[in-house]
């Protein structure tokens, strides 16, 4: 009795690897069927196995449309089916992507995360009041602990102004107001705290785990 083995330099690269080489037989085996009726009907069938095997995929959004996508792109757009969604084509995979305009701005600052030029466009989009005055307050100090968290001891709150002015394009003044922020001392030693508590929750856990293993190695002894 012989066997006939598929060594893997024999083998073809799959298109997509997280469906297997057997899901990728099934769809060449799909392309190759010439009853009309029997391709849509297995086509059908490969999309339910697909989705059997992506199950995370169900809560996102279009999820049969994607796996349609993904089917058509397994068979190298050679399959002659019809499909309940618009047809991706070959074009539209090998476009490159538009490459992103990051703000000048923002980039310049890159020490206060990539939030925080959506913060400010929030908060210029909101009406004049003490709503808006109170997140732009919030704003100004969660800079300013970022600024600090990128590795300095201490912070002017002028500088933050300066900064939050430039990344407003001037619609944020707070420059020649009276507000104060909160202090540097107080911001530092709430990250300082959060760090340790983290730390601690860890080591904690590394204790519990340790006194488990000396546990169950006592008992194993008796």
């Amino acid at each position: 009795m012989g066997f006939d083995l598929e060594y893997n330099s024999e083998r073809s690269t799959l298109i997509i690897p997280e469906y297997g080489r057997h899901v990728q037989k099934l769809v060449n085996h799909c392309v190759a069927l010439e009853d009309e009726q029997e391709r849509e009907k297995m086509a059908n069938a490969i999309i339910d196995v697909m989705g059997n095997l992506q199950p995370h995929l169900r809560d996102v959004p279009d999820f049969k449309h994607k796996l349609w996508d993904q089917l058509f792109i397994m068979s190298k757009f050679e399959l002659k089916v019809e499909s309940p969604y618009e047809k991706l084509t070959i074009e539209e995979v090998n476009a490159k992507p538009e490459r992103l305009d990051y703000p000048k701005s923002a980039s310049k600052y890159k020490f206060y995360g990539n939030n925080i030029q959506t913060m400010i466009d929030v908060a210029l989009s909101w009406e004049e009041g003490e709503l808006r005055d109170a997140l732009i307050l919030n704003i100004a100090n969660h800079m300013k602990k970022c600024y600090l968290n990128w590795n300095k001891d201490t912070v002017e709150d002028g500088v933050i102004f300066n900064h939050l002015n430039e990344l407003s394009k001037g619609v944020i003044d707070l420059r020649k107001s009276e507000i104060e922020l909160v202090l540097s001392s107080t911001l530092l030693r709430k990250s300082n705290s959060g760090r340790m508590n983290a730390s601690q929750t860890k080591n904690n856990n590394n204790n519990r785990n340790n006194g488990r293993k000396h546990n169950n190695n006592h008992k194993n002894r008796k």
